[in-house]
């Protein structure tokens, strides 16, 4: 079965679902497909599929990834949500230097700005310049696709994107993927809960104006005396 058998419609949800999909393809969707509801995927037997059954279908081959994307992908399926991509937002003029003693964020997302997107399948990072008490948006990466299938691993591609970056925001990431982003010293912070990147950025500001971790103290260059001794998970809760 090829995605060409398919009608327009159908074929645009599934490729709308498999790019909700970590390391997902339409061929590999395809073939969970089949076994979940059959060939070819109509409207009515993709209304009837849930979560439980995309795990379960293919001896489990999509059972490892996160059950947000799952949602997400299952409601591509099912033609609910816009078929189209909010632009990214513009960014702010800004100049090396402009922000003394700020890192700089990378927020994984799927449209506007918004923090929404899972690691290996946004459509863009929004990159943030913080400081203690300000912040821009200083940069919107998008994935180029194409550049991702021609390297051996996409996982490599996405973290060479952000590699001027400390910390990434993603509502999920698997670990490969989490392990080549922390080999460039990049710090990987799951927000399931997604919602606005700002609003993400703007309590990280208060987080580094009142008791900055020692970890992100010194990447700021704060010195060592004057660190505040202050558990991550306050970032990671």
């Amino acid at each position: 079965m090829t995605q060409s058998t398919l009608s327009d419609e159908i074929a645009l949800r599934i490729g709308l679902a498999a790019r909700a999909l970590p390391d997902t393809d339409i061929v590999r969707l395809l073939r969970v497909l089949a076994d979940a509801v059959g060939l070819p995927p109509t409207a009515a037997n993709l209304d009837g599929l849930t979560v439980k059954a995309l795990k379960q279908a293919a001896d489990g081959e999509l059972a490892e990834i996160d059950s947000a994307a799952l949602k997400e992908a299952l409601a591509r399926l099912k033609g609910q949500g816009s078929n189209a991509i909010e632009p990214a937002p513009e960014p702010e003029p800004y100049s090396d230097g402009e922000l003394p003693n700020s890192i700089r964020v990378a927020c994984a997302s799927n449209g506007g700005e918004l923090l929404d997107g899972h690691f290996g399948s946004c459509q863009r990072f929004l990159i943030y310049q913080v400081a203690a008490d300000s912040f821009k948006l200083i940069d919107c990466r998008d994935i180029d696709t194409n550049a991702g299938e021609l390297q051996d691993d996409k996982n490599s591609y996405r973290a060479s994107l952000i590699a001027d970056c400390q910390i990434l925001y993603v509502a999920s990431i698997g670990g490969p993927a989490a392990a080549k982003v922390v080999k460039r010293d990049i710090h990987p912070i799951k927000r399931p809960e997604m919602g606005n990147a700002r609003e993400h950025i703007a309590e990280l500001a208060r987080i580094l104006a009142d008791k900055t971790p020692p970890w992100l103290a010194k990447i700021m260059g704060t010195a060592t005396e004057a660190r505040v001794h202050f558990q991550r998970s306050a970032l990671e809760a």
